[in-house]
């Protein structure tokens, strides 16, 4: 009986780990689903609205991992705003990451900042987001940061 034990026990491991790739993968799936269908519609708008005003985007997105969007100077080449959202490493559920860096101005060095992707939604929310929801946030986190700047003693 002893011998039985043991060997439940053992199994029962192997089926949590089992369980735990399970959910990663889940995670990865659900976050690129996220990024081809939320995300990267929402930086191609806001693109295509920046456009007129001069301003250059670019965006990527790494597989199971990130998706970024750098947003440049107006008439420049050189990056001004950075938003990426990021999937932790080994993560079961779709509680992200965002990380956002900005120069104050064309010489000024990157400043990071890092924080919860937009908290008050639950990791089961995120496919629920739109793009236009994307969008806001990005403004939002974009206006903070110029606002910073342009009002913070040199």
């Amino acid at each position: 009986m002893i011998e039985e034990k043991w060997m439940k026990e053992l199994n029962r491991y192997f089926e949590d780990l089992r369980l735990i790739e399970k959910c990663q993968q889940e995670a990865r799936d659900h976050f690129d689903q996220f990024c081809e269908f939320i995300v990267e519609p929402a930086f191609e708008a806001l693109e295509q609205a920046l456009e007129p005003r001069g301003i250059k985007v670019r965006y990527d997105r790494r597989k199971n991992r990130l998706i970024h969007i750098q947003i440049n100077f107006p008439d420049s080449k050189i990056d001004n705003f950075h938003y990426t959202i990021i999937l932790p490493q080994n993560s079961l559920e779709l509680k992200l990451l965002l990380k956002t860096a900005g120069r104050k101005n064309k010489k000024a060095r990157l400043e990071e900042k890092e924080s919860a992707f937009l908290p008050e939604v639950g990791p089961e929310d995120v496919l629920k987001l739109s793009k236009e929801d994307i969008i806001l946030d990005i403004i939002q986190k974009l206006k903070e940061f110029n606002y910073a700047a342009r009002t913070a003693p040199d």
